[in-house]
């Protein structure tokens, strides 16, 4: 099995939902949906309050390159154009309101496009654009972008990262499980426009049932490979799977491209040919809702736009008073600061935790016990970085490499003080950037 240099063990907590195949989740009644779902410049809009609207309608878009357009996951109409709070931001963002009229009418641009040996690379990179499609995994970043390489850049190899490393998520196991054929269609949507001859799935050890039905689906593809990764935390990370599966090492404040490689999302594939084949844009996603004392966890494909309480509800409520829900993982998901915020095409999963199953610390100070040297996959050392965050030193801050943090978490888990290290380190990455632009 492959695998790379630090990282840690987790308890998967996967069982919950593993065995639960994706059901579809009611549409809402209200969406809203965020004019900024993406790594790169937000939408302006493209309708008015008051507007009729259907479902795979455009709703916002933006001139600039890396961007993402949004649609309409219902049909009804634009009640408002306002600030809402957004899942992820922790803030009020513009957003379209829609109110629904239960007809689920399709608007007339969603049509399948032609067959796929007949689409060249720029009908795929112009598909992908128009349907708004962003990297699933959590990272949002727009797909388009990915699928044009600069021509100074040569693409040997695309990675399909279906690692899923987060404990408690399933949804990409269950898109493999349940969408294979699809997600191999996907991927071979992405090898075209970038020229990539290679391909490798990379799938962690602890998903027996994925990797076989994947094999499957691989049958007689020769240039497409399925590869084991070793169960470890964060094996999904963009640069550990390359490190892994390759043994090439992304340099500093460099992007995979620079090694000659791709990589994208299981979900992000399997989405790409979903649009090719109906011409629905990212309207929706797949999504895991669990914790152990949610009444029923699930695998959901739910509307973007339907808000947080609503998915809950439908899984039957939580035994016990709500601590703390999380939008995504436990590890690099963000604390859920309004239940009213809606599901975006970045949110993965779904965390919810009762009081008995949280806990509160006070950090301590640092033992200088290198327990986060060892962990870190890249190398730094979070404990400096941290310090230096905490005094306001940015210019040491980024000679320790704290742009290059992935923002894991590995180091405070293991922290036996408790410091708020990835907080820190977020604190000296933005601090950094601010003073760079």
């Amino acid at each position: 099995m492959k695998t790379f240099t630090g990282g840690v063990h987790l308890k998967d907590e996967k069982e919950p939902t593993r065995g639960k195949a994706i059901t579809e989740a009611k549409s809402p009644t209200i969406a809203v949906i965020p004019l900024i779902q993406h790594t790169g410049a937000p939408c302006e809009p493209l309708v008015s309050v008051g507007d009729e609207v259907k479902v795979g309608q455009p709703l916002g878009d933006s001139q600039r390159y890396i961007t993402a357009p949004v649609h309409s996951s219902i049909s009804g109409k634009v009640k408002a154009i306002e600030g809402r709070p957004h899942p992820t931001l922790g803030k009020k963002i513009k957003s379209i309101v829609i109110e629904s009229d239960g007809k689920e009418r399709v608007h007339e641009s969603v049509k399948p496009y032609a067959e796929f040996d007949k689409l060249t690379k720029h009908d795929i990179r112009k598909i992908v654009r128009a349907a708004g499609i962003v990297g699933l995994g959590g990272g949002a970043f727009p797909t388009h972008v990915k699928l044009d390489p600069p021509h100074d850049k040569i693409i040997e190899y695309v990675i399909l990262n279906g690692a899923e490393c987060e404990p408690y998520l399933t949804c990409d196991e269950r898109i493999m499980i349940e969408l294979a054929d699809e997600v191999v269609m996907g991927l071979k949507a992405i090898m075209k426009p970038t020229d990539a001859h290679k391909a490798i799935i990379g799938i962690e050890s602890n998903k027996p049932e994925a990797i076989k039905i994947m094999q499957e689906a691989i049958n007689g593809e020769h240039d497409i490979k399925i590869k084991v990764v070793k169960t470890k935390y964060p094996a999904g990370g963009e640069k550990q799977l390359i490190r892994a599966l390759t043994g090439r090492e992304v340099p500093s404040g460099g992007l995979p491209m620079d090694v000659k490689v791709v990589v994208n999302n299981v979900g992000t594939a399997q989405a790409i040919a979903n649009t090719i084949k109906t011409g629905m844009p990212l309207i929706e996603r797949v999504v895991t809702v669990t914790g152990k004392r949610v009444r029923n966890p699930s695998n959901l494909r739910v509307k973007i736009g339907t808000p947080v309480k609503n998915v809950i509800e439908e899984c039957g409520g939580v035994d016990g008073e709500i601590a703390k829900v999380i939008i995504g993982g436990p590890m690099m998901g963000i604390a859920g600061w309004n239940l009213d915020c809606p599901v975006i095409k970045c949110t993965t999963a779904i965390l919810i935790l009762t009081k008995d199953e949280v806990k509160e610390y006070e950090p301590l100070p640092c033992v200088r016990c290198g327990k986060c040297v060892d962990v870190c996959p890249h190398y730094l050392l979070p404990s400096m970085i941290a310090r230096f965050a905490e005094f306001g030193k940015w210019s040491e801050a980024k000679s320790y490499g704290a742009l290059d943090c992935i923002e894991c978490g590995a180091c405070a888990y293991v922290c036996p003080s408790k410091i708020d290290l990835v907080q820190l380190i977020k604190l000296a990455k933005s601090e950094i950037l601010s003073r760079k632009r």
